[in-house]
């Protein structure tokens, strides 16, 4: 594997501005980045900035007393999931073209702090968190309402989609990693431990294989059987 630079995105500057969640469009064309400000910045594919909006906290009278803490854009590239420290998902509708008018379309609000996020691509209307107190919910956007998928109990410090979109991964603070089946309409949901990882994989990837990595400093590559 090689891994070439291309260009700087964000410079560094004199001030912590640590960057805590980037997300990229299932189309390729936008990057969104957020650091400790809590401001989204949108770039094109080619780094250019193109926009930008301030994210707003689950209860006003809280200030900005959150962190974003994960993103995921949907399926169609036209929205985006922002998952907050505040306990709260926000959904934000930007649409396909730069310059279209931003508006907050879903608002999740937990009893637990959201600690991860997933989009998965054959699930149009629903995002999948992780929680501080183990479970793993699903928010159904056109109800507005989220419901628990499995509980554990750790705490849950990663997640990601399969690429057909029909599955997701949990990394666990105990090393755990699970993974869930959606309803297929032939076999149903199903839900299980897939492997325990050396250390709490806080990072998690699934393409032809499942990748985790953790404070160990091993990236691990596991088959899916």
């Amino acid at each position: 594997m090689q891994i070439r630079h291309l260009k700087t995105i964000i410079s560094q500057t004199d001030v912590l501005n640590r960057i805590t969640a980037i997300a990229w469009s299932a189309n390729n064309q936008k990057i969104a980045i957020v650091g400790v400000d809590r401001v989204i910045q949108l770039y094109d594919e080619t780094g250019e900035r193109k926009d930008r909006f301030a994210t707003k906290p689950a209860d006003p009278k809280t200030g900005t007393k959150y962190t974003i803490v994960s993103m995921a854009f949907s399926p169609d590239s036209t929205k985006l999931a922002i998952a907050q420290s505040d306990c709260v998902v926000f959904v934000y509708k930007l649409g396909l073209d730069w310059g279209e008018k931003k508006s907050i379309c879903n608002k999740l609000i937990q009893t637990s702090d959201i600690t991860c996020l997933t989009w998965p691509k054959e699930q149009h209307n629903a995002v999948v968190f992780g929680m501080q107190d183990g479970k793993v919910r699903v928010g159904h956007l056109k109800t507005n309402k989220a419901a628990t998928l499995y509980q554990t109990e750790s705490c849950v410090i990663s997640c990601a989609s399969s690429p057909d979109g029909n599955a997701i991964i949990t990394g666990h603070l105990d090393g755990a990693i699970n993974r869930f089946f959606f309803d297929d309409g032939v076999t149903g949901a199903s839900q299980g431990k897939f492997t325990v990882h050396s250390c709490p994989p806080y990072a998690l990837a699934w393409g032809e294989q499942v990748v985790a990595a953790g404070n160990d400093k091993i990236v691990r590559f596991y088959d899916l059987e």
